[in-house]
Order: C-alpha cells, then sequence, then structure tokens
C-alpha cells in the first residue's frame, strides 16, 4: 500500500460539518483512489489554520486525530484580526489577544508550521498595508519558534516576491523554510524562488486543462522542492473540479506531476512524503 502526505488541506471548514470523521477515517483507512501503483493510503494530513478560530479548530483535530498535524496563523483576508490601525484604536486589545492566542498555540506539539499567511490583493478585504504587516508580524512569529511559513499569495506576485527577498536578505541569505502554496505565479518567479531555498504547494490545479504555466513550473522544479497539497474542500483535481476536494484524490495530482517529470507516481509518493517529513522537522 502507497502512503501520501497532504501538506493543505481545511476539513475545519463547514463542507465537513455532517461528515468529517467518516471521511477522514475512510482516507486515512484504505483510501478512495486507485491507479496501477496500487492502493493510496493518506498517511499525512495538515490542517492548515485561516484565521485564529480556525487555527483553534486546527488544533483540536491534530489532537484528535494522529495522523493530522496542524498549522496555526491567518490569512491576509482575516489580517485585520491581528493588526490594528490609528482608526481601529478601539480594537487594539482584540488584536493583542489574537497574536497571543496564536503564539500560543504554537506551544503545542501538534503544531508545525504558521500559516497560512501571506498577501492576497483579488478581494483586498484589508488594504496592503495592513496584509503586510500582518505578513511580516506572523513570518517573525515562525522564526522565534523555529517554524516553516505557509504562503498564501493571490494577485500579488510583486509585492509577495519583494517581501520575501527581504526576509531572505535579513536571514543572511541562507534558505528559507517556506512553501508556497498553491503555486499560481510565472516561471521566473518560481527561479527566484528556488535560489531562496522555498518548497512548492502543487495541488489539483495541476491537472486542469488550462494550466499550461503550472505545468511548465512543475516540469522546471526539482522533485525535491515539491509538497503535494489538496487545500480540501477547495481545488479538486479533474475529473472533480468543481466538487468537494479531500485527501483521497491527491493521487490525481500525484500522477500528473509524475506524468509531467517523466517519473512513476511511487516515485512522487516517495520524495514528496520525504520532503513533507524534512520540511515540517517531522
Amino acid at each position: 500500500m502507497v502512503s501520501i502526505f497532504d501538506t493543505h488541506a481545511h476539513y475545519d471548514s463547514r463542507q465537513y460539518d455532517g461528515d468529517m470523521d467518516e471521511v477522514l477515517n475512510r482516507i486515512h483507512g484504505i483510501g478512495n483512489e486507485e491507479n496501477t501503483e496500487g492502493i493510496i493510503k493518506v498517511g499525512r494530513i495538515i490542517n492548515t489554520g485561516a484565521d485564529t478560530e480556525s487555527s483553534v479548530k486546527s488544533v483540536k483535530i491534530a489532537e484528535k486525530y494522529d495522523f493530522i498535524l496542524a498549522a496555526v496563523g491567518v490569512h491576509p483576508d482575516s489580517a485585520g484580526e491581528l493588526i490594528y490601525s490609528e482608526d481601529r484604536k478601539e480594537e487594539k486589545e482584540v488584536c493583542l489577544n489574537n497574536r497571543e492566542a496564536i503564539k500560543k498555540m504554537c506551544e503545542n506539539p501538534n503544531v508545525v508550521a504558521i500559516g497560512e499567511i501571506g498577501l492576497d490583493y483579488h478581494w483586498n478585504v484589508w488594504p496592503k498595508d495592513i496584509q503586510k504587516e500582518a505578513f511580516k508580524l506572523q513570518w517573525e512569529l515562525a522564526l522565534e519558534k523555529n517554524l516553516p511559513v505557509v504562503i498564501h499569495s493571490r494577485e500579488a506576485a510583486e509585492d509577495t516576491l519583494n517581501m520575501i527577498r527581504s526576509f531572505y536578505e535579513k536571514n543572511d541569505h541562507k534558505p528559507l523554510r517556506a512553501d508556497m502554496h498553491c503555486y499560481s505565479y510565472s516561471l521566473e518567479h518560481a527561479q527566484e524562488y528556488l535560489k531562496m531555498g522555498l518548497m512548492f504547494g502543487i495541488g489539483g490545479v495541476v491537472t486542469f486543462k488550462n494550466a499550461r504555466k503550472l505545468v511548465e513550473v512543475v516540469d522546471m522544479l526539482p522533485l525535491d522542492r515539491i509538497l503535494l497539497e489538496t487545500d480540501a474542500p477547495y481545488m479538486a483535481p479533474d475529473p472533480f473540479r468543481g466538487k468537494r476536494n479531500d485527501s483521497g484524490k491527491l493521487s490525481l495530482v500525484a500522477e500528473k506531476i509524475a506524468a509531467i517529470k517523466g517519473v512513476s507516481a511511487e516515485r512522487v509518493y516517495e520524495q514528496t512524503w520525504e520532503n513533507a517529513v524534512r520540511f515540517f522537522a517531522l
């Protein structure tokens, strides 16, 4: 039986309110996908926080299931949970309490990363300066706690690259412990991130018919810099696109990567497992 590592999922999502236990028990038992390599078992999952509340839920899920670990952090769409400004002074205490809550969660042995954090200019829920400050604050927390970071970046390519370059320079140009979750930018930016030591989260998007740019990136990336992820319940791979995703469908992503790289799916399972163990220091 082949085992697979899903490095980014959200089983705390409302989409699993009725059957989370059933889904998790099924995919960890015998899996729910088959390929030429045999039956796929989901051996490990990182459940990733997106705000203070979901981070708390992620830790609770990790405490309940011995094959699940947690990442805690505040997504840029919730950056205001951590950052107050001159016109939000009345929320200062709430923000400080949320910062302390995230920091305290890092003491839990089931917490292995800070994430997902970063920049999102698609909806612009919070001003860019608030997002940037929340990103910086949480990256500094990760350094303090010696944890890797999981980066969310949407329609913010240049600002994300510039901020990560600044972190790289402050780190004396040593490789950064960071994962570009759901990588969606150019080949050129990917090459820059490679130089800075980053990992790349690859999920269902790589199976989409319009994923030519991402296919080029995956073809360029060394296999030892790729992490498999679902972003469940989102980003289900073809032929399940648009439906609820789960970690059992990750074999379809691995098979696509194997085809791009000209290796066996088993090789992808093995290498990405090693990559995740190394990245999360397990």
